[in-house]
């Protein structure tokens, strides 16, 4: 405490409340391929309608994707998402062709700065060729629409022929409050987004978003003091397009985009509402490159906390880069990889041999593997949005199986069984493999998924893909450690930069120790052992600025095998004789 120089009572407060903390189990991480959506950007999603919302709904280039990431969200309520795109896909425009791939890059570069390449007024929010079915329609005041009976007559037109808008737009645009205040005119328009092609909401020329009485002049806010300028309006509300640069910006006679002060704001079009039907957006194949650069986004643990990774359909390039470069790097998290399609869909008895082939190729490591599950096929599933069947890999399904159990009991306890390893929304099993086949598959790591008569369809193994005989070949016991290791190491921050003594050592002694203790209540543990004292912080320790904390955890095991010994004794038999003879 601070030296007083004269009398006084000085007050301060020394908390020594700390407790171990509670860390997120059920978060999942998603990198694949949809027809929508900002693209190389971490986007938490909790639900398939809010996945379906912004990555919009799947075709047939992009259903594995979204049906992996739709299996997860059916189980939890986390799913960190990131949307790979090719390096090539393009926005579509009204004018050259661009690339946006979500809000933060249009932020930097865009949205301040009027660029000197001709894009157009408008742009597809993201790249991809669903953009193509936009069209953009603007009414626009300016000097030349000043007869207010032709551009009534204009405004009632344009609202007709546009569906919808008519009991929406209630006013022609002219000039605002605002802009007359300071003496300016003509700064009106209405912007309409119109899905001229059908290809968003399956119905041609349906209005998807309407914004009435936005302002050309860049420094227009509305009544709250928001900006209304439409470009920043457009940018801050819609959903499916940017205003990228003001019309007509290459030539000299336009004022959209200028401040209000004595400006009269030239119009885009006399007399008539213009409509522009973007173009030039592509989709182009995703390849391991990409899908590699976009998974990158989970590698820092600072910036975002993950549990679950999965890979959906992804090759066996991107699941060796998931397993080594985010799970086994970051070791707070596993990765779910599922067989490739072609080793498990119409092959006739050769499932086998070809899951030996994926594992091999994958190159099972004695330290990464234990921080990768691997599971042996692919479901067949329906598609509500396309009323058709598809197949889709099951790691979606047993890292949600883990969600589950994470709220029905611990994350210690194994996901696997009749009890919490209940696979939802499989119509049937691209591969359902017998006895013999689970024993193959099982012995090399991969856990099987069967289907059961009135039982449904089962995750029937718990193993990591931990070459090593060990505790941590088990799903249950690398997630328990993974737990202990994020909650004790979050609560050991706070000695740092304390003395390493006898009252830091015990008091850390007395965070951790309740924690296991509950954690043992819990049945994730059987025993456990904290020492923090001088036998292992030794005056070399703390000459080295350093801490050292040994905490010896026994870990529960899930029960892989039951033997059941029926045993038939003579009915003149005491069974005390006879008991543990067999």
């Amino acid at each position: 405490m601070a030296f007083q120089i004269s009398p006084g009572v000085n007050v301060s407060e020394v908390d020594q409340t700390t407790v171990v903390p509670s860390v997120l189990t059920t978060a999942g991480a998603f990198s694949g391929n949809f027809q929508w959506g900002p693209a190389n950007k971490r986007i938490q999603v909790s639900s398939e309608t809010q996945l379906n919302s912004i990555f919009s709904s799947p075709d047939s280039n992009t259903y594995v994707s979204y049906f992996t990431a739709a299996s997860f969200l059916a189980y939890g309520n986390n799913l960190q998402v990131v949307r790979a795109v090719g390096t090539t896909a393009k926005n579509a425009t009204g004018n050259t062709a661009i690339k946006i791939q979500n809000e933060d890059e249009f932020d930097t570069t865009y949205l301040n700065v009027n660029s000197s390449n001709f894009y157009g007024a408008f742009t597809a929010r993201y790249p991809g060729a669903l953009g193509n079915s936009l069209t953009v329609s603007v009414l626009d005041a300016g000097p030349l629409q000043a007869n207010g009976a032709v551009y009534e007559t204009h405004f009632n037109s344009w609202t007709a022929s546009t569906i919808g808008l008519s009991g929406v737009v209630t006013a022609a645009p002219n000039t605002s409050f605002e802009a007359a205040a300071a003496g300016a005119s003509y700064d009106e328009l209405h912007i309409a987004v119109i899905d001229s092609g059908g290809l968003i909401t399956g119905a041609k020329n349906t209005v998807l978003e309407v914004f009435p009485f936005l302002s050309k002049a860049s420094d227009a806010v509305d009544s709250l003091g928001n900006s209304n300028y439409y470009k920043n309006y457009i940018y801050n509300n819609s959903k499916y397009i940017y205003a990228i640069d003001p019309p007509s910006y290459s030539t000299t006679n336009s004022t959209w985009g200028t401040t209000l002060p004595g400006k009269t704001f030239a119009t885009l079009q006399t007399l008539n509402g213009t409509n522009s039907t973007l173009t030039g957006g592509s989709d182009v194949p995703v390849t391991d490159a990409n899908l590699i650069s976009s998974y990158g986004l989970f590698t820092n643990s600072d910036e975002v906390d993950i549990s679950l990774v999965i890979t959906g359909g992804a090759s066996v390039t991107v699941q060796q880069y998931a397993i080594d470069n985010i799970s086994s790097a970051r070791k707070d998290c596993i990765a779910f990889v599922s067989p490739r399609y072609s080793d498990v869909v119409g092959q006739s008895g050769n499932e086998t041999t070809n899951i030996r082939s994926w594992i091999t190729s994958l190159a099972r490591q004695s330290n990464a593997g234990t921080y990768a599950v691997a599971d042996s096929g692919w479901k067949y599933m329906f598609d509500k949005y396309n009323n058709t069947y598809r197949y889709v890999p099951l790691n979606g399904d047993i890292a949600g199986l883990c969600v589950y159990t994470d709220s029905v009991r611990d994350p210690w306890f194994s996901p696997a069984g009749f009890n919490r390893g209940q696979i939802k929304n499989a119509v049937k099993l691209a591969w359902n493999p017998t006895k013999t086949q689970r024993d193959t598959i099982y012995a090399i790591g991969v856990n099987p998924v069967g289907t059961f008569p009135g039982q449904g369809t089962v995750l029937f193994g718990d193993k990591t893909l931990q070459a090593k005989p060990s505790a941590f070949d088990r799903i249950n016991v690398r997630r328990l450690f993974i737990v202990l290791e994020k909650t004790i190491a979050q609560a050991a921050k706070f000695s740092l930069f304390e003395f390493n003594d006898d009252f830091t050592r015990n008091q850390f002694v007395a965070l951790v120790t309740p924690f296991l203790r509950d954690v043992k209540g819990r049945r994730g543990i059987y025993d456990y052992r904290v020492v923090c004292d001088a036998t292992n912080n030794t005056s070399q320790v703390i000459d080295a600025n350093q801490f050292v904390g040994d905490i010896y955890i026994k870990p529960a095991r899930s029960i892989n095998y039951i033997q059941l010994n029926f045993v038939a004794v003579r009915t003149g038999v005491n069974f005390s004789e006879v008991v543990g003879q067999f």
